[in-house]
């Protein structure tokens, strides 16, 4: 049997931290983890700078409410799940991807979370484990699963490593550059087509 794995932003909607600059003129919030590969660093940043310009949770989520998917991601999920069973796999918290997973049919979603101070800052976060992507994979394995992983980013590659088949979906150039073995779609149709084609 088979299970498909996909990273959230990137992959079906587009990245919050970036809509979150783009509303509240902190530039310094576009990084992600196409920018910087350190996933520890690149959040420590984040929260530092939320607590500098004073950005609350319940801002950001009214940012994601507005957010709309990637065009074309609802209609790739219903052509596939009739298939394979889906699963997400994202960085990003439970705080942030109800709005997206009620837009997208609500699949199973793996994800971390966060702690909110009183004044509804963002404090800290909490990852849920280790090089989570990856140890998904690992336990999906383990229960006889083949797995075909898609991501779009740095953060995505030990997962695209650890499964039978890794694809990105719209990956920066450095990033095919330093990964060539995946192989790369750039539209739903064509990441429809390399997932059946694993599926036989």
């Amino acid at each position: 049997m088979y299970i498909a794995c996909f990273d959230l932003e990137g992959v079906f909607t587009p990245e919050v931290w970036i809509e979150v600059s783009n509303s509240t003129g902190i530039d310094e919030l576009k990084l992600t983890t196409r920018d910087i590969s350190d996933y520890d660093v690149l959040m420590k940043n984040r929260i530092d700078l939320l607590k500098k310009y004073h950005v609350t949770l319940k801002e950001i989520q009214e940012v994601i409410m507005n957010m709309k998917l990637l065009p074309g991601a609802k209609k790739f999920l219903d052509e596939i799940r009739p298939i394979v069973q889906v699963a997400i796999l994202t960085d990003s918290f439970m705080e942030f991807v109800d709005p997206f997973l009620k837009k997208l049919g609500y699949p199973v979603c793996f994800c971390h979370s966060l702690e909110i101070g009183k004044k509804g800052l963002i404090t800290n976060y909490k990852i849920r484990i280790e090089d989570m992507k990856r140890q998904t994979i690992l336990a999906l394995k383990s229960l006889n699963y083949e797995i075909i992983a898609t991501g779009d980013s740095y953060n995505d590659v030990p997962m695209l490593h650890e499964a039978d088949h890794g694809i990105f979906f719209r990956p920066p150039n450095k990033v095919i550059d330093e990964f060539p073995q995946f192989p790369v779609a750039k539209e739903y149709p064509e990441l429809k087509r390399l997932i059946f084609n694993y599926l036989g």
